[in-house]
C-alpha cells in the first residue's frame, strides 16, 4: 500500500453505492480487462457451500457472462446495477470473496483485525465483512484487491493541512500482493474511488477530446 499527495485532474465523481465492495463490482462489470479465470476459480472454491450461497454465485456468473459475451449494452448494465434484486447478489458474492480471502490468509490479517476490532478473524468476517450494509475499510479493500488481482486507488480530501481553506488531495494505492515493482510502475491503479465518510464514489477519467 502506498500513500501519496496528489491532485485529482480530469476525473469525474459518480455516486454508486455506500461501500467500496459495491463500487468495485460495478466498475468491474464495465470492462473485460479483469480476467475471468480468477473469478470463476473463486466461485469454484465455494461449490461445497449452501444452496443460498450457490444461488448468489450463479447470479453473479450469469451477469459476468452477459458482460463478457457482449449480450448487454451499457444501459442494461446500469439498470441491473440499480436493481437491488440483482445487485445484492453481486455484492454478496464479492463480500464472500473478501471473507474467504481473509480466512485463507488469517495469519497475515489477524494482527490488523485484532488491533482494529479486538475480535478474531472469524468474528470479524461474520460481523464486518459478510453482512450487507457494513462499511469497508483498509482491510476490506486490501483483501479484495489481492483476491481479484486488481489495483485500487482511494482518494481522500483533506482540509486540515491547508491554512488558506483549500483542500489537499491525498491518495492510497492498494496494490495486489505479488505485483512486481515493474508492473506497478507501468500503469496506474485500474479503479479509483473517492472516499467520503461512510461512502465511496467512483472517479471516472474524462475521455480525451479529439481535435
Amino acid at each position: 500500500m502506498q500513500n501519496h499527495n496528489d491532485a485529482v485532474k480530469d476525473d469525474e465523481a459518480e455516486e454508486w453505492g455506500n461501500c467500496s465492495v459495491e463500487n468495485v463490482s460495478s466498475f468491474q462489470e464495465e470492462s473485460a480487462k479483469v480476467p475471468y479465470e480468477p473469478l470463476s476459480s473463486l466461485a469454484a472454491e465455494y461449490q461445497a457451500g449452501s444452496p443460498i450461497l450457490l444461488e448468489k454465485i450463479k447470479m453473479f456468473l450469469e451477469q459476468l457472462d452477459n458482460i463478457l459475451l457482449g449480450s448487454d449494452d451499457y444501459e442494461e448494465l446500469v439498470n441491473r446495477s440499480r436493481d437491488q434484486s440483482v445487485s445484492d447478489y453481486i455484492v454478496m458474492f464479492f463480500r464472500f470473496v473478501t471473507a474467504g480471502e481473509i480466512r485463507t490468509r488469517a495469519e497475515f490479517f489477524e494482527p490488523f483485525i485484532t488491533g482494529l476490532s479486538n475480535s478474531t478473524v472469524d468474528q470479524f468476517c461474520k460481523t464486518s465483512v459478510e453482512p450487507m450494509g457494513e462499511e469497508s475499510d483498509h482491510i476490506h479493500i486490501t483483501t479484495l484487491s489481492d483476491a481479484l488481482g486488481v489495483a485500487i486507488r482511494v482518494v481522500y480530501l483533506d482540509r486540515s493541512s491547508c491554512d488558506s481553506g483549500g483542500v489537499t488531495v491525498n491518495h492510497h494505492d492498494f496494490i495486489p500482493v505479488g505485483t512486481s515493482e515493474k508492473q506497478e510502475e507501468a500503469s496506474a491503479p485500474f479503479i479509483t474511488l473517492l472516499y467520503r465518510p461512510g461512502h465511496y464514489d467512483i472517479l471516472y477519467p474524462k475521455p480525451s477530446s479529439k481535435v
